[in-house]
């Protein structure tokens, strides 16, 4: 098991002083997101500054579509092995089975860019994709009919209303990482958006972890979308995890 940490759960506090603590709590690798990839080079030198290495980055869809080439020139130069899609915005979204059909056929079209470059490629899931087509099939669904690969994201599963460990094991073999995220009981940490620290919140990880090794899924990506105290998440997260 490789853990990793999403840098985006960090992104109110100072880059080198979260580096820093992921290092003492026992972190090596970390995931980059899109803002923090305008400077590849700054990024490059403080994350090995504190012996830490970018092993997987999120890189916007406009620019996998759009700018192959420059996704590939930024994930050498990081030396990362994982590259994913992470969102569609709202007004971006396909409304209905044949317009997700034509993004999946895109999505296509990128994985077989991004892994002819010799990167593992992934798309990253919200709950929208798990909504219903009309036909009892979901997003979810089309895309992995296409062949699209997943770094899927545990916590919006549930959010979505799905069972855990039913949805890893019917994806399992599209599965590339999967991202560590808790969600807390209903009406509970709403300050943090009513996320939770892996361990504290209402996801089963002692189901959840077996089902994800019988799977093949190595790589996971601790993630929280807005904790309050990072260092407090960071640490309480990985102790749970590498604990069980």
């Amino acid at each position: 098991m490789t853990l990793s940490y999403q840098l985006y759960s960090s992104r109110n506090w100072p880059l080198a002083d979260t580096l820093k603590m992921l290092s003492d709590i026992g972190y090596t690798e970390v995931e980059a997101y899109g803002g923090l990839l305008e400077d590849v080079e700054g990024l490059k030198a403080a994350v090995a500054a504190n012996g830490l290495t970018v092993s997987s980055c999120h890189m916007d869809v406009d620019t996998l579509e759009n700018d192959v080439e420059r996704c590939i020139a930024v994930g050498n130069a990081l030396g990362v092995k994982r590259i994913y899609g992470p969102y569609l915005a709202e007004d971006k979204r396909p409304t209905n089975r044949s317009e997700w059909e034509q993004f999946a056929a895109r999505l296509a079209a990128v994985k077989s860019a991004i892994e002819g470059a010799g990167f593992v490629f992934g798309w990253h899931n919200h709950e929208f994709e798990f909504a219903d087509l009309g036909d009892g099939t979901t997003p979810m669904d089309v895309l992995a009919e296409a062949g699209v690969p997943f770094e899927l994201d545990l916590g919006w599963v549930h959010v979505a209303g799905f069972d855990v460990v039913d949805t890893i094991r019917k994806y399992a073999p599209l599965i590339r990482t999967a991202h560590i995220k808790d969600r807390a009981p209903d009406g509970e940490k709403t300050d943090e958006d009513g996320w939770a620290d892996a361990g504290s919140g209402v996801l089963d990880w002692s189901a959840i972890l077996p089902a994800l090794k019988e799977a093949g899924v190595t790589h996971f990506v601790i993630e929280h979308d807005n904790p309050s105290d990072h260092a407090r998440f960071a640490r309480a997260s990985f102790d749970h995890i590498t604990g069980l």
